[in-house]
């Protein structure tokens, strides 16, 4: 009986991890991390962005709205909302890989690199790339939940056709 429980027991752990670490092979598959859009915006479309590369400005900001634990943040202007949330359907994206969609078009938005925990700004650039977003769908639209890197700047490429893909089975 002893090595049932225990397989048992692995097989729950296996099961739950692979449910905390598992990403969508492609875009605008359901997910069950419901707050991944909510989380998204609030970490790269708050309220309040400083409209000027000012250090004392960002530093308060960062501070105040969103914290200091991550190293990088990369904050698009919210009267971009529409167009970002558009780069998760085939009007604004395309897909890149995986779950990533990149946009068809670039979008300027700010990078500020910090000191971790102690919010000492390294440096803030203004940039203008191509954004590569982890799109999933959560109620019955497909929304960007992850913010990607593009430090080689891509382009959508003339093959990479957009498509929703259709949901997993379980």
């Amino acid at each position: 009986m002893a090595p049932l429980k225990a397989f048992f027991i692995l097989s729950v752990g296996l099961l739950l991890a692979h449910q905390t670490f598992a990403r969508n092979d492609a875009p605008c598959q359901p997910s069950d991390w419901n707050k991944g859009y909510n989380t998204f915006v609030q970490h790269h479309i708050p309220s309040g962005t400083p409209n000027s590369l000012n250090q004392t400005e960002w530093k308060n900001f960062i501070q105040t709205k969103t914290g200091c634990s991550r190293p990088t943040q990369s904050f698009l202007s919210p009267k971009d909302l529409d167009k970002v949330r558009e780069v998760c359907s085939s009007k604004g994206g395309k897909t890149h890989k995986e779950n990533l969609c990149i946009s068809r078009q670039s979008f300027t938005f700010v990078t500020v690199r910090s000191e971790p925990g102690t919010c000492g700004i390294k440096s803030i650039r203004e940039e203008n790339k191509h954004l590569i977003l982890a799109c999933e769908v959560l109620g019955n639209d497909c929304l960007p939940v992850h913010f990607e890197g593009n430090p080689k700047n891509l382009k959508p490429n003339g093959t990479a056709v957009f498509s929703l893909a259709p949901p997993k089975r379980v």
